[in-house]
Order: structure tokens, then sequence, then C-alpha cells
């Protein structure tokens, strides 16, 4: 009788919290249609000769004056709201998704995102990752985009294409560890354990994870893999090998026989092979590649890197793989 009182209140809980949910979307949506309203309203009222800075004094006064205390309609959030509209007014891939991001999201877009297609980008990202405004920038500040835009352009392995997904990178940022000068691999692990709210916010959230020096027994050995994850995406094991080092061809094996072992002693029949990340502090592509050429097993090779990186450095590297010009940043 207890037991299905609890239960009863359970699906109770869930009605609520699942309606409280839609209510805050609602009125998101109407937030958002009501900012870009102002904001075309502001744009239209630009092209008169009367149209300048006074005039948003102005009219923030009013609007002041007319519902005392309100937020977001002071002279800076009125440019905002007319910058919004004037970014998106004739992007017709956008506008069907607006509704679907929140207000200090679209701000971190429309400031720190140099194109459309970057954009776009990070809208579909905030929609699929349902992102915080704190965890929108700390992606945009990596430059998550440019890695993963440099990282499509890496030869895959044939198995990992099998899967129709590729939900890795060719680089990863890790700077929210805070890891003595001098730490080794035990420490590294350790730091990701502790922080695995924000790796798996790197890693993305399709990324489950399972165990850290996850055992398997082969011929009467115990062998340990460093992180073992599930992808949900994938519908498979994820096995990670971190190093503090330089990556180095004789990994290649070690990761090769974890791989094997997870396949015949973990993986269930409903389930693709296991795949493989090896991350290391640094690597060199061509001796990755050597490394990699004759093994079936589907793996990564990923760098890992402790501090932000300079977001210059990766969109001149994207800029000269996809051969268009860098657009300066607004004054």
């Amino acid at each position: 009788m207890i037991k299905n009182e609890i239960s009863a209140a359970g699906n109770l809980i869930q009605i609520i919290i699942q309606s409280r949910q839609n209510a805050l979307k609602k009125v998101n949506e109407e937030l958002i249609q009501m900012y870009w309203k102002v904001g075309e309203y502001l744009s239209t009222e630009s092209t008169k000769v009367s149209f300048g800075d006074a005039y948003i004094d102005t009219v923030a006064e009013e609007v002041q004056n007319a519902f005392p205390g309100i937020k977001g309609f002071n002279r800076r959030g009125l440019y905002r709201m007319k910058k919004f509209y004037e970014t998106y007014v004739d992007d017709e891939f956008v506008t069907t998704l607006l509704s679907q991001i929140s207000w200090s999201n679209h701000l971190a877009i429309i400031s720190k995102a140099k194109t459309s297609e970057e954009r776009h980008f990070y809208i579909m990202l905030c929609i699929k990752e349902n992102y915080s405004a704190r965890e929108l920038s700390r992606q945009i500040d990596s430059g998550y985009y440019e890695r993963y835009m440099l990282s499509k352009e890496k030869l895959l392995p044939e198995p990992i294409k099998g899967l129709k997904e590729n939900p890795f990178l060719d680089s990863y940022v890790i700077e929210f560890l805070d890891l003595p000068s001098n730490f080794k691999e035990p420490d590294l692990r350790k730091g990701l354990i502790r922080n695995m709210k924000d790796f798996i916010l790197e890693v993305g959230r399709d990324f489950t994870f399972i165990d850290e020096e996850f055992r398997v027994q082969v011929g009467g050995e115990d062998y340990k893999i460093d992180l073992l994850f599930f992808h949900r995406g994938l519908q498979c094991l994820v096995a990670f090998e971190l190093k503090i080092g330089k990556f180095k061809p004789e990994y290649i094996s070690k990761m090769d026989f974890y791989l094997e072992a997870l396949d015949r002693q973990k993986k269930r029949e409903n389930e693709n092979p296991s795949v493989g990340m090896i991350l290391c502090a640094s690597k060199d592509d061509e001796v990755v590649e050597y490394a990699m050429s004759r093994t079936l097993s589907p793996m990564m090779v990923a760098e890992y890197q402790l501090q932000l990186p300079d977001k210059n450095v990766l969109q001149n590297k994207l800029q000269e793989l996809i051969n268009m010009p860098l657009l300066e940043e607004d004054e």
C-alpha cells in the first residue's frame, strides 16, 4: 500500500515538473517574440532622420515610466533587441528556431559569433544540449565551433564512419582542472573524475560515465581502462585512455586489446562495437596515421589543452582550411 502511494506521488511530481517546464518554455517564447517585435520597431525607426541616441534614451525612459522596475529596457537593452532583429531578419533558417533558446544565449551568440554559420551552429547546439548561459559562453570561449569544424576534416577510421556519427573532436579543452605542475596520469584521471560535469560538457552529453579504472580480465590477469563511458547516440561503449605526453604508436595496440576485451566480455548484442579514444598532451598527425593504418578497431587520437585556446589561432586555421575571408569583429 505504501509502495503504491509513493509511486502515485512520484507520478504527480513528474506531472508538476513537466507542467512547470512547459510554462517556462511558453514564457521564453513570448519574451523572444516581444524582443523581436521591439527590435523590428526600433530598426524601422532607425531609418528616420530623428533616430539617434536621444531617441533611444527617450524610449527607455518612457518604458520605465509605464512599467516601473521593468528589466532589460534600458538603452543598452534596446540596442540589443535592435541588433537581434537585424542579425536574423533575413535568415530564414534561424527565424523558425529563435524561441527555442533563451535570451541570454541569444545575446552570447550575437556578441561572440562572427559568421552566420557559427551562429547557426551554436543555436542548434543549444537546442540539442540545452545549455545554460554559462555553459554556452564556455563553449564559445573555448573555440568549440572552430575545433568541431577542424575535426570534421580529419580522416576517420572506416569503422567509426560506419557508425554514421562522429561525436569526437580532434582537440579537447579541459581548462577546469586544478592540476599540480608536475602532474602524472593518475592526477589527470582523478581531476577529470572530480570535474566530470565539466568534462561531459566538453565531450557531449550523449556520453554517460560508467567507471574509472574499469577492469577487464584476460588470461587470469586484470587490466584497467582509464575511463569508460557509454554513448547513447552511437549505442556503444567508449574507452578513454589518458596520456600526459606525446602520442606513441604503441598506444594503438594497447587500445586494440582493450576494445577486443570489451566487445567479447561487456558488449551487449544490441550494441555497436566499442570505440576507443586516446587522449594525449600532443600528437603528430603523420605518426598517428601510420600507427592506425592497419588497425581495424574504431578509435581516435586527440589532444587535450589545459587552458583556453587562442581563438584567433583556431579561426586562422579554419580560415585557411575553408579558404574564406575572416570577418572583423564589431567595434
